[in-house]
């Protein structure tokens, strides 16, 4: 009688899981039905996520991510950016002369930066994992908003870099912070075309900043005695501190500790769900265990090294071929910040638009793919050189079309280590690291400033690296889909052997 009890309790919750399971494929059927049955689907679902199966509490939930996260992502990446790109605007507006930078200065600054940048990634990132995004990440923001103010002060190169390294530090902390804030609160289905119209914004702070500078030295130049390539700084620095204040109180930190005002318990318990449905684990604590999970598993390695492949593909910020190409042609100042900016107007298009379809089709790698034959076709013929101008002018307007990468290989990252978050946080922060530790010292090797503007062994190595991007992102998408293969295979194991186990039940139940 025991057996037979134990028998039907068993057969019972079995019946029970295998019927919820079974309950959650009708409904994905039943969804799929309808989507492929509707009459008609709006215009816009073509451009941005469509789910027919989301409540009116989960679009306006999404509604309000959307307005205050990514806005806020946005115009703090966009202040990074801008404070990043200063540098560049101004050597090509004066302070080159004025401080005598006629060496490899230029490199020497972006090299401070880097090494500051490196310094203080995977640290930042644990500390994230401690302190709330809404505390960490806007005072970062407001130390380097001060230190670009300080940069208007400086009187020689040696102060330049000195300040440089200190902002490199600061900034360090925003874009895997960023990406990890994002990871933890959209869907893949959602996740790339937020990641890319954040990234977009740098497009469009270097954009701004070319304009900024050439109206800067228009009308700023000589005022109060300084020239116009200070007044730059002084203008970064104005702009970017009411966005540094503002992420005090919009940013929502976490699904699991947010205290945003516009995200409402209801809408946190929705947001903790909607994670859990795609398998994206909260924040654990993060301890030794955590580290040997981490680094027994290929993520960190192969991921790391495909972004350290992408961030070392071309010069450092500071050193831009097509300024420097327009300075020796006898372009005007005003012309040498202006013109560039058409290349990071394509790079915000292309940004934009590989995440839409990236996100439709939910294979990064094929997108990624398309970005790096446009940036080894750039390199290649840059790399010749004695090309007729007409394709040159191409070349350089098209070189910012291998950007977009980025973004796409950070979505992917949160997604392949989406079951984990703290494997998500360190390898999105060794990734990073890892790529700016190259980047300190690879730059001044393959596009030190005395090549220009013709760079060619500068351009060669770009070629190269572009072949070995495609190698990089193909082994990450053969080892993805092979762990996922495995994952469904282990989850058929699972449901046969639940199967087999209630047919056992029921044969001892009869007996």
């Amino acid at each position: 009688m025991g057996i037979a009890e134990a028998g039907d309790a068993a057969t019972a919750e079995l019946s029970k899981k295998l019927a919820e399971s079974s309950s959650v494929v009708r409904d994905s059927q039943d969804l799929e039905v309808s989507q492929k049955h509707a009459a008609r689907v709006p215009w816009w679902s073509y451009i941005w996520d469509y789910d027919p199966g989301r409540s009116h509490e989960e679009r306006v939930f999404l509604q309000k991510l959307d307005i205050f996260l990514i806005t806020m992502l946005s115009l703090g990446y966009f202040i990074k950016n801008l404070d990043q790109t200063n540098i560049s605007n101004a050597f090509v507006s004066g302070m080159k002369e004025e401080l005598a930078m006629n060496g490899n200065e230029i490199n020497l600054i972006d090299t401070a930066w880097t090494v500051g940048y490196v310094i203080g990634q995977i640290p930042s990132q644990i500390i994230l994992t401690k302190v709330r995004p809404s505390v960490w990440v806007p005072s970062c923001e407001l130390v380097w908003t001060v230190l670009t103010f300080s940069l208007a002060a400086a009187k020689t190169s040696n102060h330049v870099i000195a300040i440089r390294f200190f902002v490199g530090l600061a900034e360090s902390a925003f874009y895997p912070a960023a990406h990890t804030i994002l990871g933890s609160w959209y869907k893949p289905s959602e996740l790339g075309k937020r990641a890319c119209v954040f990234h977009a914004s740098s497009a469009a702070a270097s954009m701004f900043s070319g304009y900024l500078q050439a109206g800067v030295y228009k009308g700023l130049n000589g005022v109060s005695g300084m020239p116009g390539w200070k007044w730059l700084f002084i203008m970064d620095g104005i702009i970017s501190l009411p966005i540094c204040v503002a992420g005090y109180f919009l940013l929502p930190d976490l699904p699991e500790n947010t205290r945003a005002f516009y995200i409402t318990n209801d809408d946190r318990d929705l947001a903790q769900k909607r994670m859990v449905s795609v398998g994206r684990a909260p924040r654990g604590k993060l301890g030794w265990s955590a580290f040997k999970r981490i680094f027994g598993r290929w993520h960190i390695y192969l991921l790391s090294i495909l972004y350290i492949v992408f961030i070392n593909l071309g010069p450092s910020s500071s050193v831009n071929p097509m300024a420097l190409w327009l300075k020796t042609t006898g372009h005007s100042v005003s012309q040498i910040n202006i013109i560039p900016t058409a290349s990071y107007a394509v790079q915000l298009v292309l940004t934009v638009l590989f995440a839409i379809v990236s996100d439709a089709i939910r294979h990064r790698a094929r997108i990624m793919s398309i970005s790096t034959v446009l940036g080894g076709f750039v390199a290649l013929v840059l790399a010749v050189w004695n090309i007729p101008d007409a394709l040159k002018w191409f070349a350089f307007l098209l070189q910012r079309a291998s950007v977009p990468y980025g973004p796409l290989s950070m979505s992917w990252a949160n997604e392949i280590c989406g079951r984990d978050a703290e494997e998500r946080a360190v390898v999105i922060g060794v990734m990073n690291s890892l790529g700016y530790a190259f980047n300190a010292w690879v730059p001044l090797l393959t596009y030190p400033q005395v090549d220009a503007p013709t760079f060619r062994k500068g351009f060669i190595f770009t070629t190269v690296a572009f072949a070995a991007q495609a190698g990089i992102t193909a082994t990450v998408a053969f080892m993805y889909k092979r762990d996922q293969r495995r994952g469904r295979d282990e989850g058929r194991l699972r449901n046969e052997e639940e199967s087999e186990t209630v047919r056992a039940a029921g044969e001892l139940r009869e007996v």
